[in-house]
């Protein structure tokens, strides 16, 4: 019985866990960040403030049908990953420890360490990053590119109005594949680390990195908001909220366009990365005339099979005309 309830408390604990994004004391500075943003943004465009603030806190973003079907959704599959998903995500420490005993048996141990620790715990931490990034970057990339992934990714997308809970708007085959990607890149190079570190370097060997978690966790709560924040020049590194916001244009052209989760520098490589001159306006979701059945909660782990098996279905009667 007390493991029902724990884990039917996940959903409403997370905003005390600082390994979640909606942790509250990032969403506190979030909303600090938000606020600074309108006020900046009104003073330039001569907007008056409490007009700017009106329009962000508008009951058509917070309590549209999209944002409802956001929260409802939050709570239940919170609780249906960590049961089911999170235990089928390749873990990044298991993929590293098999990386160094493969390479230990084919190159034999590694006697002293290749280069100072320090050195080697930044480069471990950089290079690790990266390849989370990478992973999860280009898992992203295949649920746009795929035809039958994108099925499982239009729930995301379907959200109208966004709001911090609308990161969790996933199909489960998002979240196993966003994970599982990550963790073989990361593992990966922890694997390597592990080897040419002669056991200097493990998992806990990160230098920085829950105080750049946090920082991008502040940041990008705005991604899933309305709030216009971009990076300048810097757009061309990091991922800024409102390139983000673009990626869930129903515009054409924006359809596809900054895939990256941190970085940028993954989307300029693979053609997919959009830099906005200055700030524009477009509608959010599948299609600018979304069919509104798409904020059904009871939609969001079927439909996606369903379009798929339909798929099937038209590709093998095509085939045996």
């Amino acid at each position: 019985m007390e493991a029902v309830l724990e884990t039917l408390s996940w959903p409403f604990m997370s905003v005390l866990n600082p390994g979640i994004r909606i942790y509250w004391v990032y969403l506190l500075v979030s909303l600090y960040l938000a606020i600074g943003t309108i006020v900046i943004r009104a003073s330039i465009s001569g907007q008056p403030t409490g007009e700017a603030f009106k329009e962000q806190l508008s009951s058509k973003i917070w309590w549209s049908a999209s944002a409802k079907a956001d929260y409802r959704y939050y709570i239940i599959n919170t609780i249906l990953y960590g049961m089911i998903i999170a235990p089928l995500v390749l873990a990044s420490a298991e993929i590293g420890l098999w990386i160094e005993t493969t390479t230990i048996d084919w190159f034999g141990p590694q006697q002293a360490p290749m280069f100072s620790t320090l050195p080697m715990r930044i480069a471990y931490t950089v290079c690790f990053f990266l390849a989370m990034d990478f992973g999860k970057f280009y898992a992203h990339l295949l649920l746009h590119i795929s035809p039958f992934l994108w099925q499982f990714h239009k729930v995301h997308h379907s959200a109208e109005t966004l709001n911090p809970l609308t990161t969790y708007r996933m199909h489960p085959v998002d979240l196993f594949l966003a994970g599982s990607f990550g963790n073989v890149c990361g593992g990966i190079v922890t694997g390597i680390f592990f080897y040419i570190s002669a056991g200097e370097i493990t998992i806990y060997s990160f230098l920085g990195t829950q105080l750049l978690l946090a920082i991008f966790n502040m940041v990008a709560n705005l991604r899933h908001t309305h709030i216009w924040l971009d990076f300048g020049i810097l757009d061309y590194i990091f991922i800024s909220p409102a390139q983000h916001q673009i990626h869930h244009s129903a515009l054409p052209r924006h359809y596809g366009k900054n895939c990256g989760f941190g970085m940028a520098i993954w989307d300029w490589m693979f053609g997919t990365l959009y830099v906005p001159a200055e700030r524009e306006e477009f509608p959010m979701g599948l299609t600018p005339d979304q069919d509104p059945s798409w904020h059904k909660v009871s939609q969001f782990y079927w439909r996606p099979v369903v379009l798929i098996f339909g798929m099937l279905k038209r590709r093998y009667q095509k085939r045996f005309q």
